[in-house]
């Protein structure tokens, strides 16, 4: 498979939001029907729209956590949640967008939203050692 400049970007863009360990996982488990899905996604979800410099990775991710939240993607939320830790957005900041996104999206989103985002800040935590009142 040829793997372009802008792969290569994404897949170390990725690497960095997503943790290596995800990303490696995610491409070794790829197999001959979803990898060029694989390959979509990192070229040009994380090449050209996260390789644009026109926004920091931390506003990506929290533009990504009200998107996530308004159109119900948990699993993506969960993924991007820890992402977003990693990328300096803290957990005030995290819960005021999952705030905003249940006035403007709707109460039961916001709280499917929230139980995600508490999970994958446990789990960003126990990972990490971050401590809850640090706010990271």
């Amino acid at each position: 498979m040829h793997q372009s400049e802008r792969f290569a970007e994404g897949f170390e863009n990725r690497k960095t939001v997503l943790g290596a360990d995800h990303v490696e996982r995610s491409w070794a488990a790829a197999d001959d029907f979803n990898r060029p899905m694989q390959q979509l996604v990192t070229e040009y979800c994380w090449g050209e729209i996260w390789g644009d410099n026109a926004l920091p990775f931390k506003t990506r991710s929290i533009i990504n956590l009200a998107m996530l939240t308004a159109t119900s993607q948990h699993h993506e939320l969960g993924v991007h949640v820890r992402g977003a830790l990693r990328n300096g957005v803290t957990r005030e900041e995290i819960r005021a967008v999952l705030m905003q996104a249940a006035v403007y999206c709707g109460v039961p989103l916001g709280l499917a939203a929230f139980r995600i985002a508490s999970e994958a800040i446990r789990a960003y935590e126990t990972e990490t050692g971050a401590g809850k009142g640090d706010g990271k």
